[in-house]
């Protein structure tokens, strides 16, 4: 975090002294950078590499930096008004629609404005993230024979082994596909067993990615409401009957939004609800690395107890590791394997063969398994302090489960409650929240919001956004 501050501290007060020097004249030596300013080297590398993508400056291997000469006028704005009417004639008979709604995804990738604390980011913030040890893996990966090479379809073996091995039960690495990350690997699962207008089971609530996707693809996402123990199985099978669906998506551990885990007699009951149905179950196994100390044993996947191969297993490493660290597992069994395969390839080709090396040297490290304790311990402090903070300062809003895993609690608020009110006096007073209603697919039952624990520098920024949030539930009320 302070190393970014000084890149950007150092990138202004360069921006400022540019007039300094004519157009194409040298700034001065790296070095001398380092000397004046009392910054590392890589600080200085940075806020260099920050002005030249700015187009201020430009660097010459060997020969410095310089200022850049004036850029030449851009033509005048062409008129693209024209492709209003291509893009939406015919729109009413489209069965896979051209436009899609991004927004629930987008809400969690969003950087806020300098000062807001982040109470809305999906992903650990970089105190959470193992950089060191993912760097270290990524330059031993770019140094193994072949690295650079074009991978197998499937993905690397010892890859495939590793996740097949972490699944459980009788699953095989030949049953496991290599994916570029959770989500594209939910974009396939949807595309390869569900048709355009078919409907589609869904949690409720759940997460709005998922939803988006089913959209994307022209699926009617259903509603099955879930409790503390997760989806309810007679709903289910209710769904089923009345609909006619194919498909059920479900997090059994650790849901999100709710951080519900379904209980150990559903499991078997879900299953066989979607057997009878002749459908699959795509389990998106999200965040079982995100366990919180205090958790106990984890319930196995359930791919690992399936062996009709009625499950299609989702899991990634992004969510314990880092946003740009895209490698997760797709895992089926049956002929609904090829159909996937054929699909991934289409759209992907393959995951980047050195992304692959990388995640193999990080998981088979030491360091990985030292990350995964101090992850765990560190999101139970913060899920604690968070709660403690909530039930002194906001008691209005109803936290019915605290959860043993996962980023985030998930909040009741009073009924008539103005969620998008309260979003944007968050807003203003200094921290970024997350409304419940983009996580329902239908009409939702109450008002609800989500807050992360996990995209914030530490604990201090938990108690002053509670605080912070307090302001502004006094303000809408």
């Amino acid at each position: 975090m302070q190393e970014r501050s000084s890149v950007a501290e150092l990138a202004e007060q360069l921006r400022r002294e540019l007039d300094r020097y004519s157009p194409g004249g040298k700034l001065p030596s790296s070095r001398s950078l380092v000397e004046r300013f009392r910054v590392s080297p890589v600080t200085v590398s940075r806020a260099l590499a920050q002005l030249t993508a700015e187009g201020l400056v430009v660097t010459r291997p060997g020969a410095g930096a310089f200022r850049a000469r004036p850029r030449v006028p851009l033509a005048a704005a062409g008129d693209t008004s024209w492709q209003e009417v291509a893009l939406s004639a015919d729109g009413a008979a489209e069965v896979v629609p051209r436009t899609v709604d991004a927004s629930g995804v987008t809400v969690c990738l969003a950087t806020p404005p300098p000062g807001v604390i982040e109470f809305s980011g999906g992903y650990p913030h970089p105190s959470l993230q193992p950089e060191k040890a993912m760097a270290a893996a990524l330059s031993r990966a770019g140094r193994r024979p072949g690295a650079w090479g074009r991978p197998p379809l499937d993905g690397l073996p010892e890859l495939r082994e590793w996740f097949a091995r972490e699944i459980g039960g009788t699953v095989t690495a030949a049953e496991v596909l290599i994916a570029a990350g959770g989500q594209s690997a939910l974009t396939t699962a949807l595309r390869a067993l569900a048709p355009p207008g078919a409907p589609v089971l869904v949690e409720s609530p759940t997460y709005p990615g998922m939803l988006a996707i089913a959209r994307a693809a022209g699926l009617r996402p259903v509603p099955v409401p879930v409790d503390a123990d997760g989806v309810k199985p007679a709903l289910l099978a209710d769904a089923f009957r009345a609909t006619g669906a194919r498909v059920l998506v479900c997090q059994p551990l650790f849901q999100n939004p709710t951080g519900a885990v379904l209980a150990p007699e559903r499991r078997p009951e879900v299953l066989r609800i979607a057997r009878e149905a002749g459908a699959f179950v795509v389990e998106d196994d999200f965040v079982r690395r995100l366990v919180h100390e205090d958790a106990g044993p984890l319930p196995r996947p359930l791919a690992a107890d399936d062996p009709d191969g009625v499950v299609v297993h989702v899991c990634s490493l992004t969510k314990a590791t880092s946003p740009s660290f895209r490698v997760g597992a797709l895992t089926a069994r049956g002929p609904v394997l090829e159909r996937l395969r054929a699909i991934q390839v289409v759209d992907t080709f393959f995951v980047s063969r050195p992304l692959q090396e990388a995640a193999l040297e990080l998981v088979g490290s030491p360091a990985w398994s030292r990350h995964l304790r101090t992850l765990s311990a560190e999101l139970r402090a913060r899920r604690d302090v968070m709660t403690a903070g909530l039930r002194l300062h906001l008691p209005e809003l109803s936290l019915p489960h605290i959860p043993s895993g996962g980023y985030h609690l998930w909040l009741r608020l009073p009924d008539g409650t103005d969620e998008p009110a309260l979003a944007a006096a968050a807003l203003r007073t200094g921290v970024a929240i997350t409304p419940g209603r983009p996580y329902f697919s239908a009409e939702p039952p109450a008002g609800h919001l989500r807050l992360s624990f996990a995209a914030v520098a530490g604990v201090g920024e938990i108690v002053e956004g509670v605080r912070r949030l307090r302001g502004a539930w006094d303000e809408v009320l």
